[in-house]
């Protein structure tokens, strides 16, 4: 009898437990104040990382109204193909009309395609789409190439741990993101310009040749880097991961 009793006390708290934790997820969301008009990016579109791995800065949304000043108060959500995770997922824009989340892209490597929205005074849905690209093993190595052998001079941004040296070229570098330029180059073009220089293809001979320091495997990996990370993107940059 004892037995049983404890056993109806324990089936008992478990139902409250899977109750309260049925009532948590299923929580309302916080009511807006406040409406804009329109949705624009503040910061963290068009970041890196490895697939399956969260992204180096958060992804910084702004809620605007018709004059474009910032909206506190607002609802914005998040949302975006499976496998991909927002912390968080929504929130009440700030005193500066802005929401951040952390985003974890998903395990398989391509540009993800994430959705931001809000809703106007008349309900209606006003939605802001931002690319983030995921990089697979091969990518990854060659962001890691490039990170050691080419920004110095392909970048003209300087870090706490890069000098660039960009701006002491006669003849300026194409980034690496620049589709626009590389996307007419083959694969074979740009691996005769990594491995023998700018000569190889009667470019400037500031372009050092690689072809002792990298091996083959290496000037690939570069390749496939230049082809993910390439804006706009060429027909060989990747899949598109979207929600349906």
């Amino acid at each position: 009898m004892i037995r049983q009793s404890l056993s109806i006390v324990a089936l008992f708290a478990t139902s409250l437990t899977t109750s309260c934790s049925r009532k948590t997820a299923s929580a309302p969301l916080p009511q807006p104040t406040a409406f804009g008009s329109a949705i624009v990016e503040s910061s963290g579109g068009k970041q890196t990382s490895q697939a399956g791995m969260a992204l180096p800065q958060p992804l910084v949304v702004q809620v605007n109204d018709q004059q474009g000043t910032a909206v506190p108060g607002a609802m914005i959500e998040f949302s975006a193909a499976a496998g991909v995770a927002f912390d968080p997922a929504y929130g009440l824009t700030d005193s500066s009309g802005q929401v951040a989340t952390n985003v974890t892209l998903g395990g398989i490597a391509g540009r993800y395609q994430l959705t931001a929205f809000t809703i106007d005074k008349s309900r209606k849905k006003v939605a802001l789409t931002i690319e983030e690209i995921a990089l697979g093993y091969q990518q990854t190595l060659g962001r890691q190439l490039n990170d050691q052998y080419c920004e110095r001079c392909h970048n003209p941004e300087s870090t706490v741990e890069r000098v660039s040296n960009f701006d002491n070229l006669e003849i300026k570098p194409h980034p690496f993101s620049e589709g626009d330029t590389l996307n007419k180059m083959n694969d074979a073009d740009l691996t005769a310009i990594i491995g023998h220089g700018g000569p190889a293809l009667n470019k400037s001979a500031l372009m050092p040749a690689w072809g002792n320091t990298l091996s083959k495997s290496d000037i690939e990996a570069l390749i496939s880097y230049t082809r993910a990370i390439s804006d706009p993107p060429g027909h060989d940059a990747g899949p598109v991961y979207a929600k349906n």
